[in-house]
């Protein structure tokens, strides 16, 4: 990594994705190469959150004819949900919401992505009617329930939404929620009060209205939608540290089952204390996130800690820890370090490397479902899920979502 990179913090990080040497330098350069070719513009305004980050990396305009779509009867009931910020671009928004009819996804209220309050995507009370009026039975519950980006804000929604009662009709009925970022806020909301499981995922704009989505993360979309029995296989820690190996543990590892749990970290450390944060005797933890250092991913993973979260759970997984940068003061303080650092503390088994998070090439898997947790003989390890809901793959064309 360069020196310059070293002295980003979270909020030059995201810019300098967006607006540093472009796109088609992004595409065929390392980030911190990027970087040193371009200076920071103090001047210039925040345009990236979280979500956003592989939407920078990845959306490249082609120069070549698109080709002609080919699509099948939207069916499946679809209502989407916009819990935190404002989508930045009509045009992108309308992009994803026809991917999603071409897939086969027929969206019920397809006007709610044009609300904005402030910087969210409409009121508090607008956007917790998103969850409320399904709780209450004004609106039926739909068979996917999708998000339509992250950033900020979802927290304001939760002591407005009964999340018992929706977490009951959504069983009742098999509603898959699907979101991740911001939007797991309310997946632990969801989980806590209602004993629902959600679909860590990504999401309407995000992805969907990228130029280019990803082929890789809509299939592994589709996957989990319709995989009762999905399985990720993980070789190695790079995508949380190249610096780790797989799985830390003081014995031997053994499969583990349990449910697994959690999202991106800056938000579950955020609800520590809360009644919105799930309590689970013999969980797994999943965390994930994105432009944060070391220090700042040491002190949430610390909050987390002393506020016993980590009491009775079984192991801790980590996803991908993108664009922690080193550390000003000893580049030997690292994400490996902090790792370590709570390794110790817990003496947890600690899993590093699973394939989600902010990141171009998704691993969607369900949250609050039952989870396998299996060393293999590679020095990898391999997690099975069971126990959530799912849809018949017939009814999605996936090709839909990147046409």
């Amino acid at each position: 990594m360069t020196k310059i990179f070293s002295r980003l913090n979270r909020r030059q990080f995201l810019c300098r994705v967006g607006v540093g040497a472009g796109t088609a330098a992004l595409a065929t350069q390392g980030i911190s190469q990027v970087f040193a070719a371009s200076p920071i513009d103090p001047n210039h305004s925040l345009r990236l959150t979280k979500d956003d980050l592989p939407t920078a990396l990845s959306d490249e305009r082609s120069s070549s004819q698109p080709a002609p779509k080919h699509c099948i009867t939207a069916s499946i009931e679809t209502r989407i949900f916009a819990s935190s910020n404002v989508g930045g671009s009509d045009e992108r928004n309308q992009l994803a919401l026809d991917r999603m009819a071409c897939a086969g996804f027929k969206v019920e209220n397809p006007s709610i992505i044009n609300r904005q309050y402030l910087r969210f995507a409409g009121t508090d009370l607008q956007r917790a009617s998103d969850f409320q009026n399904l709780a209450t039975g004004a609106i039926a519950a739909p068979k996917l329930l999708f998000g339509v980006r992250g950033g900020y804000g979802a927290v304001r929604l939760l002591p407005m939404v009964d999340w018992s009662t929706l977490g009951r009709i959504m069983k009742e009925r098999g509603t898959i929620l699907a979101g991740f970022s911001d939007v797991t806020a309310i997946q632990c909301a969801l989980l806590a009060k209602g004993d629902m499981s959600s679909l860590a995922a990504p999401m309407l704009y995000s992805e969907f209205g990228k130029i280019k989505p990803d082929e890789v993360s809509c299939r592994q979309f589709v996957e989990a939608l319709t995989n009762p029995n999905l399985t990720i296989n993980i070789q190695d820690a790079s995508l949380t540290s190249p610096n780790l190996p797989s799985i830390l543990a003081q014995s031997e590892p053994k499969t583990l089952t349990g449910t697994i749990w959690g999202g991106n970290l800056s938000v579950v450390s955020a609800l520590a204390g809360s009644e919105y944060l799930p309590h689970i005797d013999g969980g797994i933890v999943f965390l994930e996130d994105v432009g944060e250092q070391a220090y700042r991913i040491e002190r949430m993973l610390y909050d987390l800690y002393l506020a016993g979260v980590f009491k009775h759970q079984q192991a801790i997984v980590f996803g991908a820890l993108s664009g922690s940068g080193e550390d000003s003061y000893d580049k030997r303080y690292d994400v490996a370090t902090v790792i370590r650092q709570l390794h110790q503390l817990t003496g947890l088994p600690i899993y590093s490397g699973m394939c989600f998070g902010h990141i171009g090439k998704k691993h969607s898997f369900p949250l609050g479902a039952t989870c396998q947790l299996r060393p293999n003989n590679a020095g990898g390890y391999q997690l099975t899920f069971s126990d959530y809901p799912t849809i018949k793959a017939d009814a999605i064309h996936v090709e839909g979502l990147w046409q």
